[in-house]
């Protein structure tokens, strides 16, 4: 029997999370909704999904619904959350889980009070080239590893609600640090927990947009004395930059998906679509193969079916999303305070 979707949200992320299912099997998407029916119209056709709807109280409560995935904005995170472990239905939540730790943490306390399966969709650490680069970690392949560097940058969001520091919780550290965050506990372990932060934001460039930070960097030190390192801007021309150096006491490895593609085109005229976040389409262009796949949406989409269908926990859940969010607390603290922030776990 399929594993049977309810999708809210009609937007970017929604977009690429069908995208992702493309190429899974033992699924369906019985309906997509959306606070804007046309919206979800429009998405309904462009995806065929049977049902449309504005209601979103209505799909989670819906009996031939399997498990909810949020694709909606992070303001609304909690309130549906929490409607989804009261209904007693299985939940995917797209990153950052909460605005601040307080968000998150009821988000956590409801889920595990339902006993619910609930995933923390955070595409970083299902890019193939990250699980690769894993593995070979994992594999003994360069020694322990010591530091991670990461980069996540573009040219500022795509929506409207991006901007507005209230309404997400923060600017580009809360919005592209999660991923760099999570990539370091991936590549360094869970198990070492990250015990203290100092970073750096400011506004260098959007100011007639945003009172938030386009560009940030963060330090994460883990109790194991291993040190993470990411680089965050929304002011970085020529697409979305996703890059990871991973150094350990016997070697290093780098990701780098979104530079260095298998393909390269030239074009005159204007080549259309190239990547997410890209500001022109002439000249030399860089378009991944398969942004999804490429992206970690399809492995992620995968894997949280799977786990539904299975009835077993995903490997990204709430309590990452918990744990994220409390070492962006910490780092907006520093970004003040201007030292070294212990982060606090509630």
């Amino acid at each position: 029997m399929p594993v049977r979707i309810g999708l809210l949200g009609s937007g970017f992320v929604s977009n690429f999370y069908m995208e992702g299912l493309r190429h899974v099997a033992n699924w369906e998407v019985k309906v997509i909704a959306s606070p804007n029916p046309a919206n979800a119209q429009r998405f309904a056709e462009k995806w065929n999904i049977p049902e449309s709807t504005h209601d979103l109280e209505g799909v989670i409560r819906r009996k031939d619904i399997d498990v909810v995935i949020l694709g909606v904005p992070n303001y609304v995170h909690k309130e549906l959350a929490i409607q989804c472990a009261r209904a007693n239905k299985h939940v995917v939540c797209t990153k950052p889980l909460g605005r601040n730790r307080h968000e998150a943490r009821e988000m956590l306390d409801a889920v595990k009070a339902a006993g619910i399966l609930h995933g923390y969709a955070e595409t970083e650490v299902f890019s193939p080239a990250v699980i690769k680069a894993q593995e070979y970690i994992r594999r003994g392949g360069i020694g322990d590893v010591i530091t991670v560097r990461s980069r996540e940058a573009h040219a500022g969001p795509h929506e409207a609600w991006f901007w507005n520091k209230e309404l997400t919780g923060g600017g580009a550290m809360l919005d592209m640090g999660c991923h760099t965050i999570e990539a370091a506990r991936y590549f360094i372990g869970k198990e070492n927990p990250v015990v203290e932060v100092i970073a750096w934001g400011d506004r260098l460039y959007h100011h007639d947009k945003t009172d938030a930070e386009d560009n940030a960097i963060l330090m994460i030190r883990f109790e194991g004395g291993q040190l993470g390192v990411s680089e965050l801007s929304w002011v970085a021309r020529g697409g979305l930059d996703l890059r990871n150096e991973v150094y350990g006491t016997e070697g290093t490895i780098f990701t780098d998906i979104t530079r260095e593609t298998p393909l390269k085109v030239f074009s005159r005229p204007g080549a259309g679509y190239i990547v997410e976040k890209a500001d022109a389409e002439t000249g030399w262009l860089f378009p991944p193969v398969d942004e999804a796949w490429t992206y970690g949406y399809t492995e992620e989409m995968r894997h949280f079916t799977e786990c539904i269908a299975k009835g077993i926990a995903p490997r990204e859940t709430f309590e990452d999303g918990y744990v994220v969010n409390s070492i962006l607390d910490a780092a907006y603290a520093s970004m003040q305070s201007k030292r070294w922030e212990t982060v606090q776990y509630d």
